[in-house]
């Protein structure tokens, strides 16, 4: 058989289109920069408009208004200051692109605010190191910032970290980092906001409503885990009874479509084709309404006995610091905890940050919550338990990793395969050393295409595609913040991902 050119070469030609893509993806990311520039141009515009308006007091009609509109008219129309006029001009844009006024109006804010407050994320974005993909998760996370200072610090990490990941992790970082930044304590904040829980009926069309609830992020997590696990459980009990001998008919084999107050106790039904998001709906339902899923539980009360199950990322020092802890279930000012975990005490599923008093409650007393605790000085998890027992490598696994281990992808870690990166069949060891949580695409990607891995030490995965490019992936890092300049003594990190490299910690 001849040996092919390099032109017919599939990985060549694939190689050189990621090539050309990437050059493509970063020519684009210049020509969103000089839109974004433009828009905030015609923002600025229209502020001249409204100021000129009002000190000529419509003279500069052009004489289409016989100068009798008085102050605030322009050209015939009525302003009612600078928030009329940026309508006008948006209006102007949006005819002229075949695109919708509201839309481009809320796109010139936009574009104001990167140019103002997000300048080193509007340069990134110019020369095409990121996308705008990424500046709109940097400006959504850090909007709430107000000290230009601290607003520095949080984009020079999280524009860092957006030259080298996917927005998706971008994110986890930007929340991080912004709640670092934040001038009041968490703990304040949160007891504030707890303040406005409630629960709204939206109506919506066909006979429908939306049921929506304000809640702590404890417990909104919570009764959404609790309903996925009965849902689950729930199939499983119908493929289990579909197997068993029996009768094929009759009132507990008929399809089960009627609405949650139609359904009595009964066995499962076999032929059950309700989605796991439509059996998380009857079961909220039937909890709210009755107390327990009296319309799907077994006799021994199976799924009423299910209880949500959620991690706690806690620095150890949030737990052993209580003697220094004030009333609002803050550390103390100066206290360990407060110097070396600086604003986030606590992060829920490793995303949600929580307060420290919620945090120390799920991590000592409830047990139906995993509690993860993390070396403050390194970030590292120390350990990975729970009051009940269970799986300890995997619960450990599950807490080191949090997400897919594939570059880009955020898939959580309590949907993922636990996957040997060396095969067991070829002597893998089953271990944290040689197991990693993949998603089912990226799991078959894995093992059947041309993409590689292999475990670098403390769980750093590297990742060779098929034209040879190779991309690291560190475990993302608990809430703790690494300090430097703290004057503790305390070994480095060897392994710790590089900002500022190729390695964000996201």
């Amino acid at each position: 058989m001849a040996p092919r050119s390099a032109g017919s070469d599939p990985l060549v030609v694939l190689d050189g289109l990621v090539s050309t893509l990437q050059s493509v993806e970063s020519a684009i990311a210049g020509l969103q920069a000089l839109r974004e520039y433009t828009l905030a141009i015609a923002s600025r515009v229209a502020d001249v408009l409204a100021e000129e308006d009002t000190r000529d007091g419509g003279k500069n009609d052009g004489g289409k208004n016989d100068g009798g509109a008085g102050p605030g008219a322009f050209r015939g129309l009525r302003w009612d200051g600078a928030e009329l006029a940026r309508r006008a001009v948006a209006a102007e844009i949006a005819t002229a692109t075949r695109a919708n006024d509201r839309t481009v109006q809320r796109q010139m804010g936009q574009a104001v605010e990167l140019l103002d407050r997000f300048p080193a994320t509007f340069q990134a974005l110019a020369r095409g190191r990121i996308s705008l993909a990424h500046a709109r998760v940097i400006q959504d996370a850090g909007t709430v910032l107000d000290d230009p200072a601290a607003l520095a610090r949080y984009e020079a990490v999280v524009v860092a970290c957006a030259e080298h990941q996917a927005p998706g992790r971008v994110r986890r970082l930007a929340v991080r980092e912004a709640e670092k930044a934040q001038p009041e304590p968490l703990a304040a904040r949160h007891e504030r906001a707890g303040a406005q829980r409630c629960v709204r009926v939206t109506p919506l069309p066909d006979g429908m409503a939306e049921l929506a609830a304000t809640l702590p992020a404890a417990v909104a997590y919570g009764i959404h885990d609790r309903l996925t696990r009965m849902a689950r459980a729930h199939a499983g009990l119908a493929r289990d009874h579909a197997t068993e001998p029996g009768p094929t008919t009759g009132p507990a084999c008929t399809t089960d479509q009627r609405s949650t107050d139609q359904r009595t106790t009964g066995p499962a039904c076999t032929t059950d084709q309700r989605s796991t998001d439509q059996l998380r709906a009857d079961f909220l339902s039937e909890l709210l309404l009755c107390g327990a899923p009296a319309g799907h539980d077994t006799e021994d009360g199976l799924l009423a006995a299910i209880t949500a199950r959620v991690d706690v990322t806690v620095p150890v020092l949030t737990l052993i610091d209580r003697d220094t802890t004030g009333d609002a279930g803050n550390p103390a000012p100066g206290s360990a905890a407060t110097r070396l975990t600086g604003q986030v005490p606590a992060e829920l599923d490793g995303r949600h940050p929580i307060d420290p008093g919620t945090a120390r409650i799920l991590a000592g007393q409830a047990t139906a919550w995993n509690r993860v605790l993390t070396d403050p000085i390194t970030g590292a998890v120390l350990a990975a338990d729970r009051y009940r027992p269970g799986e300890d490598l995997k619960r450990l696994l599950t807490a080191r990793d949090t997400r897919c281990r594939f570059p880009g992808c955020g898939i959580p870690a309590r949907d993922l395969d636990l996957d040997h990166t060396h095969d067991a069949a070829q002597g893998g060891t089953t271990d944290a050393g040689n197991l990693a949580g993949l998603c089912r695409r990226h799991h078959m990607l894995k093992h059947h295409s041309r993409w590689k891995i292999r475990q670098t030490g403390a769980g750093n995965l590297e990742w060779t595609s098929p034209t040879g490019r190779t991309y690291k992936d560190s475990p993302p890092l608990p809430a703790t913040h690494i300090e430097t300049a703290i004057g503790l003594p305390g070994p480095a990190r060897r392994d710790a991902p590089d900002v500022a490299s190729n390695q964000p910690p996201f």
